[in-house]
């Protein structure tokens, strides 16, 4: 049956194959579609997601960072859609796309995983190039596109409450030109007051890191966005909180998938 659409944006900070395994039974329980995992590496518990994910037959992509790197790994279980290849020459697995069918046209799906820094040189610029080739990358979005950017961007909205002075105007200016460039900020549209935030530090001071951003053509039909804490708070799957998004966009036939968490076939000889 056809039922609204929706994606979850999770920050699973390269997990040991201990924890990508509650991970894994925790995403499995997730309504959500699509998801967007952020902070992936070539590493054991990331291979361990994507190795029970394909297995029970949900669309996986995921390309491998190179060691040292992190990245961005899709997943779902709607039936993927032809779609025009995207890549960006700079720490090309840190922006990831997929394209999936609904009961109409095809939605975009831009999964980012923005570097982090600090006040080194080396780190700032790092970032400042991933954003600029973001900028370069990313279409802008037209009257009849439907996209979602979402991930863990490592960058604060304009007006974030409190104002913390370590960011610079450079990662304001990718949140504002997003928004030029034809998208929305999810959570501002259906929340345009709420103090809420995916990360919070060691001092308790919030940041609110995590976003879904839909194109114009999508925006009144952005029926749900808000932050789920527990990944964080209760379960402590990661210090994230992850972020799910709603469209009322009627979804295609899911693919035939089987449960994740359970144990692969062994080999048999007949």
């Amino acid at each position: 049956m056809n039922e609204p659409l929706s994606v979850l944006t999770f920050n699973i900070g390269n997990p040991s194959r201990r924890r990508a395994e509650r991970q894994l039974a925790w995403l499995t329980s997730r309504p959500e579609h699509i998801l967007v995992l952020t902070e992936t590496a070539d590493s054991q518990g990331c291979a361990f997601l994507a190795e029970r994910f394909t297995a029970a037959g949900y669309s996986v992509t995921f390309p491998q960072p190179e060691p040292g790197e992190r990245g961005v790994m899709i997943v779902h279980r709607l039936p993927t859609a032809h779609a025009k290849t995207f890549k960006i020459g700079y720490l090309p697995c840190r922006a990831v796309a997929s394209s999936v069918e609904t009961a109409e046209t095809p939605l975009e799906v831009i999964g980012l995983y923005v570097p982090s820094r600090d006040a080194s040189p080396a780190k700032t610029e790092r970032k400042r190039r991933f954003l600029e080739e973001c900028r370069t990358a990313i279409p802008l979005a037209g009257p009849e596109t439907r996209r979602v950017v979402i991930g863990d961007f490592n960058l604060l909205e304009p007006d974030h409450q409190p104002r913390y002075p370590f960011f610079r105007p450079f990662e304001y200016d990718f949140y504002r030109w997003l928004c030029e460039a034809g998208h929305r900020d999810a959570f501002r549209l259906l929340h345009p007051a709420v103090s809420e935030y995916s990360w919070v530090g060691r001092t308790g001071d919030g940041y609110r890191y995590d976003h879904a951003f839909v194109s114009a053509k999508l925006a009144d039909k952005t029926t749900g966005c808000q932050y789920v804490h527990e990944s964080r708070t209760q379960m402590r799957l990661t210090d994230h909180s992850a972020l799910s998004l709603e469209l009322a966009l009627l979804t295609a036939p899911p693919l035939l998938t089987s449960d994740p968490t359970a144990p692969p076939e062994p080999d048999t000889l007949f």
